[in-house]
């Protein structure tokens, strides 16, 4: 829904213009993988329910297997409510439902399909026990998206070849009480939550590239801000399908973050991820 600013906490805004939308993390990253020409997969958990059915059928029209997903009879699918600001800045509240009931077991069901993935891209709107199982099974590049922000296990960190979280993320990963702002702060805590690579995302700003000694500060590609929903999973997906064209991070970074605009450019959440010819416009290769 829209609004004209966000409310504060025991305040009440009028919202208007209210619209449905498919999304959900994984499955925004999977479209924006598969429209971006990676071929994708998608493993996880829906209701048996309306939104459920949408979600899978939405999934498959974009050309990605579903056969991963499970129907959880009983359960409904999870939700998100999104409110956007006039300057297209969003919260938004999530409810797990089915998402919650993805099991490290049934995961381990997807183990081939897992471990001949060149990329395998996590995020935390399913169990961390999931996404652990997951991450054990890879044998290509593991991408964790630490989001929504939590505090994860040694692990699982140290499973992911690359963790892209945005500053508030970042501050939970290692445990501090303040976002960080300057690039010396970013590196910081990148360093203090045992990060190799990282690519921090830092909206209107760009991102920072952080690998091993070295830190790089990649620029926001300039748009007309409408709405910032999914933005980051179409980096996130960008970002995954450069990796596993063998393209360098520093690279992958900038590409991502020309996805990232793109969608910023476009209201909605699966239907602002852009196509490849769109983000190779925007990052100025065609």
């Amino acid at each position: 829904m829209r609004v004209d600013r966000l409310p504060s906490p025991g305040e009440t805004v009028s919202g208007h213009d209210l619209r449905h939308d498919q999304g959900g993390k994984g499955a925004n990253q999977a479209v924006a993988a598969a429209r971006l020409g990676a071929e994708t997969a998608m493993i996880g958990c829906v209701g048996d329910d309306e939104a459920g059915t949408g979600a899978t059928s939405a999934l498959a029209g974009e050309g990605i297997d579903v056969s991963g997903l499970t129907v959880a009879a009983g359960h409904p699918t999870g939700q998100a409510f999104i409110s956007v600001d006039s300057l297209g800045e969003n919260s938004i509240v999530v409810v797990d439902g089915a998402n919650g009931l993805l099991t490290p077991d049934r995961v381990r069901l997807e183990s081939a399909r897992i471990a001949s993935a060149g990329v395998l891209l996590c995020q935390l709107e399913v169990p961390i026990s999931a996404v652990t199982a997951a991450a054990e099974l890879a044998k290509g590049i593991v991408v964790l998206n630490p989001a929504p922000a939590r505090q994860l296990p040694h692990d699982l960190l140290t499973r992911a070849d690359v963790v892209v979280p945005n500053a508030g993320e970042l501050a939970t990963l290692a445990g501090a009480e303040a976002l960080p702002t300057t690039i010396d702060e970013i590196t910081a805590l990148v360093r203090l939550a045992g990060l190799d690579r990282a690519v921090v995302t830092l909206g209107a700003r760009g991102a920072l590239v952080v690998d091993g000694d070295r830190s790089l500060m990649i620029e926001a590609v300039p748009v007309d801000v409408v709405d910032t929903t999914a933005a980051g999973d179409a980096f996130c997906g960008a970002l995954a399908v450069a990796l596993s064209e063998g393209r360098s991070l520093e690279d992958a970074a900038r590409w991502a973050a020309a996805a990232g605009a793109g969608a910023a450019s476009v209201r909605g959440a699966q239907a602002s991820l852009p196509n490849r010819s769109r983000v190779d416009r925007l990052a100025g290769l065609a």
